[in-house]
């Protein structure tokens, strides 16, 4: 399958799904929770596919990486924040371990994106750096070609008597 856009990636899709898992979840939290943990929660579940559509409209594989490197930490944040609602009673731990495993899921999902942009960086890198040797190497023969040409302008042949 081919991805033509953010839309089309399993990792983009699967953050979406959780963020309306989440909010639902926040719902059921207490009343005085609502400017504090709930919205702590929705903000860092937000912020997943947020980043992974915002880097991949960027326009370098770096940027890409560095957005999906801050989704990474959005799902850390929202990880730690399910694991405090279980602690605190506010879910179960049925709910508080599915929460995670889905988590963890999305996290391995990035891990991989992530390591195929920075492959695809590497080539990349490689590529320019032989391209910019392959000049030099021309460079350096065009310039002892010019060299040799003034030297011998400067100092013709000695004609022998």
């Amino acid at each position: 399958m081919s991805v033509n856009s953010y839309e089309d990636l399993k990792v983009w899709q699967k953050s979406i799904d959780l963020v309306t898992d989440i909010y639902i979840l926040v719902k059921n939290l207490p009343r005085e929770e609502l400017y504090s943990l709930s919205d702590q929660i929705r903000r860092a579940a937000v912020s997943i596919p947020s980043n992974i559509a915002e880097g991949e409209q960027r326009q370098s594989s770096k940027e890409y990486l560095k957005f999906l490197s801050i989704a990474k930490g959005s799902l850390g944040e929202l990880k730690t924040q399910i694991i405090i609602c279980e602690r605190l009673g506010y879910i179960n731990k049925n709910e508080q371990e599915t929460f995670c495993s889905r988590c963890d899921e999305i996290g391995r999902m990035l891990n991989g994106l992530m390591k195929s942009i920075a492959i695809k960086i590497n080539k990349s890198q490689s590529n320019d750096a032989n391209i910019c040797k392959e000049a030099n190497q021309e460079t350096k023969q065009s310039d002892t070609f010019h060299y040799q040409q003034l030297a011998t302008s400067l100092y013709p042949p000695a004609h022998s008597l």
